[in-house]
């Protein structure tokens, strides 16, 4: 489109053009235009500049290939893990008001979790198998990336990405594996860290740093706490929007190829 075709399009200055139906007519009443005070976007400029000015928005291009938002892509894989996140963090939340991170209690609010709060079996069985079904879909996802050979330039950066979004998939599996604080997590928990002290070059402080000490103890139980709830579930957020905004930028590499986009 030229730019003469979008002046014979836009609105006149000063005036937007009147959407069609509910929300539009919403819109142009004194309390709409107050409320929202953008103008129409009616050009492929416009639309563009009210794509970049969106907070929420502006992480992403403006267009995409139509063939990435199809099922057939991706299996809607990196949805379903992303779903599952948010699923983990919800039921996370609330199991936290009726958790605390000791021996002595940890066990037992497990128990009067399941027994006596509301809705709190259901919601731990919510919360274990988001956990399981997150690890499955994650895996499956970098399988199938790694099969359609997307990893490859120029997506480089994105695949080290979810790599390290797979790794801190598993290790916040792993620490919540603890906080049953019973005896299949805390011989689970012994042997892995056992297994961690072998790690070349950094092993006996990847060790160190999990136990707080030479045996799985009460420190131990807090420091798995505090990655489990805290420290993973935040960089995984991190990652996660850096992950989703470099596909969407290295998806724009491809529209020169003529391919449409949306």
């Amino acid at each position: 489109m030229t730019m003469l075709e979008e002046r014979e399009q836009a609105s006149p200055p000063g005036k937007e053009r009147p959407q069609p139906g509910v929300w539009g007519r919403l819109r142009a009443t004194p309390v709409g235009r107050s409320v929202w005070r953008t103008q129409t976007r009616v050009t492929p400029r416009d639309r563009a500049a009210g794509h970049w000015s969106n907070f929420l928005l502006h992480i992403y291009p403006v267009k995409i290939r139509r063939e990435e938002l199809s099922f057939k892509y991706s299996w809607y894989l990196g949805v379903i893990s992303t779903v599952l996140l948010g699923s983990l963090v919800v039921s996370g939340l609330y199991l936290m008001f009726f958790y605390v991170p000791s021996p002595g209690s940890a066990y037992t609010n497990i128990q009067t979790l399941q027994t006596e709060v509301a809705f709190g079996q259901y919601i731990r069985n919510v919360h274990r198998w988001s956990a399981h079904l997150m690890v499955l879909a994650v895996a499956a996802h970098m399988a199938k990336v790694f099969y359609r050979g997307a990893y490859k330039a120029p997506r480089e950066f994105n695949w080290v990405i979810g790599v390290i979004l797979l790794t801190m998939t598993l290790l916040m599996s792993f620490t919540g594996y603890l906080l049953p604080w019973d005896q299949l997590a805390f011989w689970a928990v012994t042997v892995g860290t056992e297994m961690a002290g072998y790690v070349p070059f950094a092993g006996e402080e990847v060790q160190s740093l999990l136990l707080g000490g030479k045996t799985v103890g009460s420190t131990t139980l807090l420091r798995f706490y505090v990655l489990h709830v805290a420290v993973i579930p935040l960089v995984m957020v991190f990652l996660l929007m850096l992950h989703l905004w470099r596909w969407r930028k290295d998806s724009m590499l491809d529209m020169d190829r003529g391919e449409p986009g949306v």
